[in-house]
């Protein structure tokens, strides 16, 4: 027991944090429920996968927070990044993944490994002894979710995370439909054109709307509530503070010229990515949702080019759990009462696949370095992955802490800079060069076995 290192949750947290910490030369225990306990949301029994959105978002590393991170991940040699690198697909200026691939990757790499196994029996209890990390994510089961309850002496907090539906890209009328990434954006033509575009007019804008508001939605059972995290609004929710929302958000048509008609100006375009490396299925970008599925079918079908849509996949609505991390955790993600459990990955209170991926980065460095004898200090809040953890562990206002995604506001200002927009790419940019270094240097003190 002591010389093994337990990791509860083969999600993307828990796959990232075996393989950091088995390269570190520790032996590693994966206990995955699935497949023989299922969850409503996941369809396989692959380690990592995607029950989302296929996208890892931007992958501009110079002036985006999320990029920077890819890249942090990728010079710590990380699997997610590395398999989600492997099974790419076009999307403009984001990086997206074909989802079964890239989780077959990520399971293959870690079924290989010598120091690594996978049991799939269902941990209920906290354990008493030992070592572990909890990379549990959003759907937590009931058993172990009621344990750390009790043991934290506080409910989790809790939001709806939605699903956005995905569509067959030949039931799509691309007479009516075009495709173009926003800008251009991209180094060659697949990339350029990496997007479907739906266009509407006023007119079908507003009825639209219309349906939206007046759609039958998902129940929440009895004592939930719903406190949506803003980053993964579903889009009735969204229209509900105001008609004019969903416009100036995922539907919104700046940066896009319809190829069919290119002196007319859409009054909102709804755009949908490709979801697999065939082509054949695309997510409706931005649209997770509480409608029921009946609901779905005919709100969807009114968008311009989706008429005949047939859904490979019908959106959802799920319970979205995570702890109070600035009052449980310390700055080595560990749960204070029991400091033999870390946490990791999007139960802490992070949000996104590649923020959970990093999370379990971290905690598997931490947890090895630990079991090792030669203990790691957090990286420095400059960097992205330190300036996530130092939010979780402390930075952020735990009577209003809700789950993050990376961004630069998390990060030290950097002396001197200009503020406002018109400053903004030289700030980000130093940003970026400045958490490189403080990363490379955070790497440096940590020697990974090459087995």
């Amino acid at each position: 027991m002591n010389n093994t290192l337990h990791i509860v949750g083969g999600g993307m947290a828990g796959s990232e944090a075996a393989w950091q910490a088995a390269r570190l030369g520790v032996n590693v225990v994966i206990h995955e429920m699935r497949p023989k306990v299922e969850t409503f949301a996941h369809k396989t029994g692959h380690l990592a996968e995607m029950v989302c959105s296929n996208s890892f978002r931007s992958d501009d590393d110079e002036q985006n927070a999320v990029g920077l991170l890819h890249w942090e991940m990728r010079q710590a040699g990380g699997l997610i990044m590395a398999c989600a690198d492997a099974h790419r697909l076009p999307a403009g200026g984001a990086l997206a993944v074909d989802r079964d691939p890239f989780a077959e990757a990520v399971t293959r790499q870690l079924l290989d490994h010598p120091r690594i196994s996978v049991s799939h029996e269902e941990i209920t209890a906290l354990p008493e002894d030992g070592h572990w990390i909890i990379a549990t994510g959003p759907l937590t089961s009931s058993a172990l979710g009621q344990a750390i309850a009790a043991e934290t002496g506080a409910e989790a907090l809790a939001f709806f995370d939605a699903i956005a539906p995905i569509v067959y890209f030949d039931s799509v009328d691309m007479d009516i439909a075009w495709m173009q990434s926003r800008y251009d954006k991209g180094d060659t033509e697949a990339e350029r054109t990496a997007y479907l575009n739906c266009p509407m007019d006023k007119a079908q804008y507003e009825a639209f709307i219309d349906a939206l508001l007046a759609a039958d939605k998902t129940e929440f059972h009895e004592g939930e509530t719903a406190g949506y995290f803003d980053g993964c609004l579903p889009i009735e929710v969204m229209a509900e503070r105001g008609r004019e929302t969903l416009r100036h958000g995922p539907m919104k048509p700046v940066g896009l010229t319809n190829a069919h008609a290119p002196e007319s100006k859409a009054h909102a375009v709804v755009q949908l990515r490709r979801d697999n490396a065939l082509g054949t299925l695309y997510n409706i970008v931005g649209f997770q949702t509480k409608m029921k599925y009946g609901a779905q079918t005919e709100v969807f079908r009114m968008i311009p080019g989706l008429q005949n849509a047939r859904f490979a996949r019908l959106g959802g609505i799920h319970r979205n759990t995570f702890l109070n991390s600035p009052t449980l955790l310390d700055a080595g993600m560990r749960l204070k009462s029991r400091p033999h459990i870390r946490f990791a990955g999007q139960i802490t209170g992070v949000e996104g696949y590649v923020e959970s991926a990093a999370m379990g980065l971290l905690a598997g460095r931490l947890a090895a370095a630990e079991m090792r004898g030669t203990p790691l200090s957090t990286p420095p809040e400059t960097t992205a992955t330190g300036a996530l953890i130092t939010h979780i562990s402390g930075g952020a206002e735990a009577k209003s802490f809700q789950p993050m995604n990376v961004n630069f506001g998390l990060f030290p200002p950097v002396e001197g800079l200009r503020g406002g927009r018109r400053g903004r790419k030289d700030r980000y940019k130093a940003y970026t060069d400045r958490a490189k270094a403080d990363w490379t240097g955070w790497l440096g003190q940590t020697a990974l076995d090459a087995a």
